[in-house]
């Protein structure tokens, strides 16, 4: 057992296992109000982020919201929320988790043109936060408490 894995397992943290995509990126399951889904973990995404197509799929409840989303080359995206959620990663949960939605087309265009899968949302810093989230980059690992 590596010693971050040591030290972090006494800190009572969850290990989650990543996978390390085609595009660089890491991707994550997760479940969402129930429901499983594939996402990218994002480090530099202020909130996470469903996109529409997802609506029914996770049983969220959206508002209008007045707040554009900008992102991976697109900028005044039109955005709701959902609020209430519940999401658990691993065996990590939390409920009253708060979503962005929007369109994530160009995110999922880009992922299949690099011979990626689609991702149903991203996990962004709001979550990593909450969890207190460490990235072991080198062993595909994210550590959540």
């Amino acid at each position: 057992m590596s010693t971050l894995q040591k030290f972090l397992t006494k800190k009572e943290y969850l290990r989650i296992k990543l996978v390390f995509t085609k595009t660089n990126h890491f991707e994550v399951k997760a479940t969402l109000n129930g429901i499983k889904g594939n996402f990218i973990l994002d480090t530099g995404a202020s909130n996470s982020c469903v996109g529409f197509e997802a609506v029914e799929k996770f049983n969220l409840f959206t508002e209008d919201s007045d707040v554009k989303a900008a992102g991976a080359g697109a900028t005044d995206m039109l955005t709701k929320v959902s609020q209430k959620n519940s999401i658990q990663i691993g065996k990590w949960s939390k409920k009253k988790i708060s979503l962005v939605l929007f369109d994530l087309n160009h995110v999922n265009t880009a992922l299949i043109t690099h011979h990626a899968e689609p991702v149903d949302g991203i996990i962004g810093a709001d979550i990593l936060k909450k969890g207190k989230a460490v990235i072991d980059y080198e062993k595909k690992h994210l550590y959540l408490k």
